[in-house]
Formats: C-alpha cells, sequence, structure tokens
C-alpha cells in the first residue's frame, strides 16, 4: 500500500518534484542555523528588532523544514535528517560570527531570493505533475517570501531623510 496510489499521482512524475523539495528542505534546516546564529550574535543598532525578527524567522523556517519533510513523504520519498547530509546538497552556506545587523540582513536577502528561484522551480514541476498540493505550498512560500523582502529592504534602506 502507497500514498501516491490514493493521491492519484504518479511516481515518476514526482520524482523530481521530490528531488526539488528535498534540496529545498537542505537549504532552508541551513538557514534556520544561520537565523539562530543571527538571533544569538546581533548587536548595536536595531539590536531589539532584528532580535525579535530573527526569532520570528527561525520559527517560521522550522515549520517550513516540518512542512518540506512531510510533503516529500506524502510523494513517496524519504526526507534527508542529518546535518552531513545538508551540507553536501545545500547551496545555503553556513555563516558564523555575524554580529552586525546590516550583514546579517544581506545575508537573509540573498538565501530568500534563492528559496525563491528553487520554489519556482518546484512550482513549475509540481504543476507538469499535476500535483497541486506542492503547488499550493510553494505560492504560499513564495507570497510570504515576496513580502518579508519587501520589509526587510525597507527595513535596511536607513534613516528617513
Amino acid at each position: 500500500m502507497k500514498t501516491l496510489d490514493y493521491l492519484h499521482l504518479d511516481v515518476s512524475s514526482v520524482g523530481k518534484v521530490v528531488e526539488g523539495l528535498q534540496q529545498l528542505l537542505a537549504d532552508y534546516q541551513i538557514f534556520y542555523t544561520n537565523l539562530r546564529g543571527f538571533h544569538w550574535n546581533i548587536k548595536g543598532r536595531g539590536f531589539f528588532v532584528l532580535h525579535s525578527k530573527f526569532e520570528e524567522m527561525y520559527d517560521d523556517a522550522a515549520e517550513k523544514v516540518d512542512e518540506l519533510a512531510e510533503r516529500i513523504l506524502m510523494l513517496g520519498g524519504v526526507p534527508v535528517n542529518t546535518f552531513s547530509g545538508y551540507l553536501k546538497t545545500a547551496q545555503v552556506k553556513e555563516i558564523s560570527g555575524v554580529s552586525c545587523g546590516d550583514e546579517a540582513l544581506k545575508n537573509i536577502l540573498e538565501t530568500i531570493s534563492l528559496f525563491i528561484s528553487e520554489e519556482r522551480k518546484i512550482l513549475s514541476l509540481a504543476s507538469e505533475a499535476h500535483d497541486e498540493s506542492t503547488v499550493a505550498l510553494m505560492s504560499d512560500y513564495l507570497k510570504e517570501q515576496e513580502k518579508l523582502v519587501w520589509m526587510l529592504v525597507a527595513y535596511a534602506s536607513g534613516e528617513c531623510k
């Protein structure tokens, strides 16, 4: 008995979707760890705002990690669950020792930009596979991230003149 038999999705059609989700899962795990470091180490102007925002963001990343792993399972895959495995495939790089808000925000914006690119690819693959649930998940992520990018860019733009 297989889940895909009941979801009316073809194993070969969703194979590339699972690969994309595995990549995104690895990237989110590294991003989560980076966000924890930013949260712990942030200093200077904007500390209170950024400290809270980074916590909100790593909580969101942890939720997405769980959603991605569960979606991989629903599609017949087995999610990677080791950091050594994530580090082998992740495009997001570990970063440490960042205490400057501008540097942290630059890294976060670059990472979200990567996610947006990956999610658009997965959305396309999922659409071709008639996997509407993954399409909806990626659409939801994109909607959130586009708004977050706008807000982070506005925050990082500095003082009003």
